[in-house]
């Protein structure tokens, strides 16, 4: 019976916690976690866990048989900054490990894919407030290019082969539990660290940029929601928009400062400030609300007493 879970790039800022949060609706033993490299201790003892190589076509196959798994979430990918260091190399990893998955679903040795995408499809020409589901997509990164086509081949191996895949435009996404991954909307996880550890943080975008972002609980439920939800309610076979809230670095300090007063900060942009210009501002997610019930729980205010409250005790506890 393939209906096991396997989850490709575990250790992720994504995958850590979905890892915790699937084997908790499908128990430890249904869901095998995997990345190139070893997890940490809590990683390695909670359930099943395999050394594998997104890259490597045949280890995926051996594994999903070996396990009887039946669905398959992607979550390997080189993120945007660190994309833009290693282009050909991004490209590489983020496409031929879709394609892994994608031919494994297509020759019925799998059932279902999750393939993550991101707000990085848009570009500059793209409205940048409440960005609609379907606009203009001319993206202006490795990052960004590569989820685009990736979301064209998602769509291509749903109509061609009926392939059940299923993908979530993700904005930036906060979370206390893992580092950042090397995304441009990371400032928004590293400047909790600092304001806790230093009390100063050096911004590398400007004080007045907008970007969507969202609290990983949310984001989790997003996508185990869209999973759960039922074939016929999927109409998006690219990526589903999904919104949560919008704002800039000094609102953002704004708020910390409610919480830590004498925080301050300097801001200094550098080369992912060009990336964030070409992204969105705001998220229009009204047919993701409409086909499958989304809605976000949680607001700016919540996520920083959240944040603040759970890194103050991860702190004080080394």
């Amino acid at each position: 019976m393939q209906n096991r879970i396997l989850i490709i790039g575990a250790c992720g800022q994504i995958g850590t916690e979905l890892t915790v949060a699937l084997r908790a609706q499908h128990g430890a033993h249904n869901v095998i976690a995997s990345d190139i490299v070893e997890g940490d201790k809590d990683m390695m003892e909670a359930g099943p866990f395999e050394v594998l190589d997104a890259m490597d076509a045949l280890a995926i196959e051996k594994l999903c048989a070996q396990y009887y798994v039946g669905t398959v979430y992607l979550m390997a990918a080189m993120l945007s900054a660190t994309a833009e260091k290693y282009p050909e190399r991004a490209w590489e990893l983020n496409m031929e490990s879709l394609f892994n998955v994608l031919n494994l679903a297509r020759d019925g040795k799998i059932n279902k894919v999750f393939w993550p995408s991101s707000i990085a499809v848009f570009g500059p020409s793209t409205p940048r407030n409440n960005t609609p589901q379907q606009t203009i997509m001319e993206p202006t990164t490795v990052y960004g290019i590569s989820k685009q086509t990736g979301e064209r081949w998602c769509e291509y191996y749903n109509k061609r082969y009926g392939v059940d895949v299923r993908s979530i435009r993700y904005p930036g996404l906060i979370s206390w539990k893992a580092q950042p991954g090397g995304g441009t909307t990371d400032y928004a996880v590293a400047i909790f660290h600092e304001a806790l550890e230093q009390g100063t943080y050096d911004c590398f975008l400007k004080e007045d940029t907008g970007l969507p972002m969202m609290y990983m609980d949310d984001a989790i439920r997003a996508t185990i929601e869209l999973m759960d939800a039922d074939t016929d309610r999927v109409q998006v076979r690219s990526a589903y928009n999904l919104g949560g809230i919008s704002f800039t670095p000094a609102e953002l300090v704004s708020k910390i400062k409610e919480q830590l007063p004498d925080f301050t900060v300097q801001y200094n942009p550098d080369f992912r400030q060009a990336i964030a210009d070409s992204w969105p501002a705001s998220i229009d997610d009204s047919v993701a609300q409409q086909h499958w019930g989304w809605k976000h729980d949680y607001d700016l205010e919540q996520t920083v007493v959240t944040m603040l409250t759970n890194l103050k005790a991860q702190h004080s506890n080394r």
